[in-house]
């Protein structure tokens, strides 16, 4: 049996200081849903993990992150197996980092083409409350978010990656 092709992905909790956490919105083409999802995405050959961030957050949501701020801890491992979750791949896995900053207004730097071919529709700041209230077509990733939200903001950092599921 071959290998498994796994799409290899970070992301950042991006929290402020009222806890809201920054999310994008991916407008799913095939279904017209909107999956909330922490901004991040591919880690490509070339890139290690924190570059990757770096760059994903820059191009997302415009928060630039200098390279002497302390590393951000790795809080959550997320590994979803099935060809449908990401197209030409077998699964994904997801690694999410917690980055704190002061509260912005999110415009990354991808033109409208890109972000359109990212199926990204925008970016919001959601509180705890507002995640476990939605109602509606909108999806979260993780689908329950609030439940190791929660944790982590009760708990803190946990010492080693929480490993969440779908």
């Amino acid at each position: 049996m071959p290998p498994l092709k796994l799409r290899h992905s970070v992301r950042a909790l991006v929290l402020d200081d009222a806890d809201r956490l920054l999310l994008c919105g991916h407008l799913l083409p095939e279904t017209g849903t909107t999956v909330w999802a922490a901004p991040g995405g591919r880690v490509e050959r070339h890139e290690g993990p924190l570059s990757a961030l770096r760059r994903e957050l820059r191009e997302e949501v415009g928060l630039e992150w200098e390279r002497d701020r302390v590393e951000p801890p790795h809080v959550w491992h997320q590994e979803v197996l099935g060809p449908d979750y990401a197209p030409g791949y077998d699964g994904v896995v997801n690694d999410y980092f917690l980055v704190r900053t002061a509260w912005f207004a999110p415009r990354g730097t991808l033109s409208e083409e890109e972000r359109a071919a990212e199926h990204i529709s925008g970016a919001k700041w959601w509180t705890p409350e507002e995640i476990v209230a939605c109602r509606g077509p909108d999806l979260f990733s993780p689908r329950d978010l609030a439940t190791p939200l929660r944790a982590l903001l009760e708990s803190g950092v946990p010492r080693e990656p929480r490993v969440l599921g779908l």
